[in-house]
């Protein structure tokens, strides 16, 4: 069963060098951080999946994925 959790992700520059960082209030300890959104999201949702690996409880407090959903699809040009 797949289960939402939200993200909050913030753009950050450094040096010159841009990076992302993902954090998460629905998952405690959760902090992501890639090169690009595409990376930092898959960090996280790997880190999910291992923060959450032993607390099935936890699973079982986050909303299931919905029929229908809306989603904000990024794309670059």
């Amino acid at each position: 069963m797949e289960h939402i959790i939200k993200l909050s992700i913030e753009q950050h520059v450094e040096n010159g060098e841009s990076y992302y960082l993902a954090t998460s209030s629905d998952v405690q300890g959760l902090v992501a951080e890639g090169r690009t959104l595409v990376e930092t999201i898959e960090i996280a949702q790997d880190l999910a999946k291992l923060i959450l690996q032993d607390k099935r409880e936890e699973w079982h407090k986050l909303p299931t994925v919905p029929k229908k959903l809306n989603y904000a699809l990024v794309v670059g040009y």
